[in-house]
């Protein structure tokens, strides 16, 4: 059983066949799906589900807290289920291929001048590249 599926289990969410559909699209390492992908992988499952069935399972999660939306300049939203596990991601600057990445140690700290007086909670990082794919493409960009 995922990570995911055994969490929403544990919090009691409601599980129809359409919800865990959706949520076995997102099981695995290094999941970045936009919702069209999620649908599409879903009705290989499940033929007669709904692409509104799949946006709205994916808004519920978001709004659980069990799936982070990560959004890349410019590219479609996607859902990545690693919502509980503190990672970075590495984004590939030309395909828009996204990998979690667990670095280890204490982020920047962003020096007191620089806060604006905000009272920092969090921090993101994104490492930005060119996958092997892309970066062993001739073609020019």
């Amino acid at each position: 059983m995922s990570d995911l599926l055994e969490r929403l289990r544990g919090r009691g969410w409601r599980m129809t066949s359409q919800r865990r559909v959706v949520v076995e699209v997102l099981d695995g390492d290094h999941v970045h799906l936009t919702a069209d992908e999620v649908h599409a992988r879903a009705v290989q499952w499940l033929p007669e589900i709904a692409r509104a069935t799949v946006y709205n399972t994916l808004g519920e999660l978001v709004a659980l807290g069990e799936v982070v939306e990560v959004s890349v300049q410019g590219r479609a939203k996607r859902f990545d289920p690693n919502a509980h596990h503190p990672h970075q991601h590495l984004v590939c600057s030309d395909c828009g291929v996204i990998r979690d990445v667990h670095v280890t140690g204490t982020p920047a700290e962003l020096p007191p001048d620089e806060r604006f007086g905000f009272t920092v909670s969090e921090v993101e990082i994104t490492y930005r590249g060119l996958c092997p794919s892309c970066a062993s493409d001739p073609r020019p960009c």
